[in-house]
């Protein structure tokens, strides 16, 4: 399995370290990104290729981590023409459950295999290798992916066929976005009751209200610096994910208004935490 030759589409935030990880593993890597600029870094130990076609022809298992439906709806257009038999595809993207069911077919159909493997745990996670790898998918087929998935995440859960991957990461992120509101919301408050912030986030995450969500954000919150680890309008796009994918309860329209919100006033590109300079507005 070692031998098979990898490939990995899209550098961005979260690719990036990601097929850096896989290329300090050794494995054969080659590489494309549609900005070529950030494949700079691969020249010296990988293959950077400039098209998607020519990275598909050569490689045996094709990783994707891309922004959106549309970037992987245009990825899979150029390659579900290409003699794919055999190759496994890996989409570690969060999109909708429609589009990876719709990718995962169309590559069966060619006599292909198909992984929807979407990760929890944001930038700092994905340098250092402890993503959780949330899989959709057949048993074989994870079973060929588990090399390289060691090395992208501590912890792999399989959560059953095609598409329960995705389903299990927008779950995920749902519960996220209501979390980082509710901190938002709980410090603007002790703000307002005059409670320094660096101890109400330390009650907070010594508390059992404290999780790894909370802990992550707090030096944000306490140099009012929102750099993105996982952009706000990122997490805009899986909420809304997830309400056409089914999530219709009091808070979803809360939580839709308010990070809609944000991304028109202009805040979209802050990390997913700058969720607070819209709400004290």
């Amino acid at each position: 399995m070692e031998t098979e030759k990898i490939g990995f589409i899209g550098l961005g935030n979260m690719g990036h370290p990601m097929a850096k990880n896989l290329e300090k593993a050794g494995f054969p890597l080659s590489v494309y990104n549609r900005t070529i600029e950030k494949a700079e870094d691969f020249k010296k130990k990988s293959t950077v290729y400039s098209t998607v076609t020519d990275l598909v022809k050569n490689s045996d298992i094709i990783f994707t981590m891309l922004t959106n439906d549309e970037a992987i709806k245009a990825v899979y257009e150029e390659l579900l023409v290409l003699n794919i038999h055999g190759k496994l595809f890996i989409d570690m993207s969060t999109i909708s459950p429609e589009t990876s069911k719709k990718m995962a077919d169309a590559v069966k159909i060619k006599e292909a295999y198909f992984i929807d493997a979407p990760v929890a745990g944001s930038t700092m996670p994905a340098a250092e290798g402890t993503l959780i790898i949330i899989a959709g998918g057949e048993e074989r087929d994870l079973q060929r992916a588990m090399p390289y998935f060691e090395k992208l995440g501590k912890a792999v859960k399989h959560l059953g066929e095609n598409g329960k991957g995705i389903a299990g990461k927008l779950s995920v992120n749902y519960f996220l976005s209501a979390i980082y509101q509710g901190l938002a919301e709980t410090v603007l408050f002790s703000d307002q009751l005059g409670i320094q912030r660096t101890d109400m986030l330390e009650i907070i995450n010594e508390s059992a209200s404290g999780s790894g969500a909370t802990k992550v954000k707090t030096p944000m919150l306490i140099n009012n610096t929102f750099d993105p680890a996982f952009a706000l309008d990122l997490m805009l796009k899986d909420i809304l994910l997830a309400k056409n994918a089914g999530a219709d309860f009091p808070l979803s329209k809360a939580l839709i208004e308010t990070y809609q919100s944000a991304h028109d006033e202009g805040f979209g590109k802050d990390d997913v935490m700058g969720i607070i300079n819209y709400l004290k507005k």
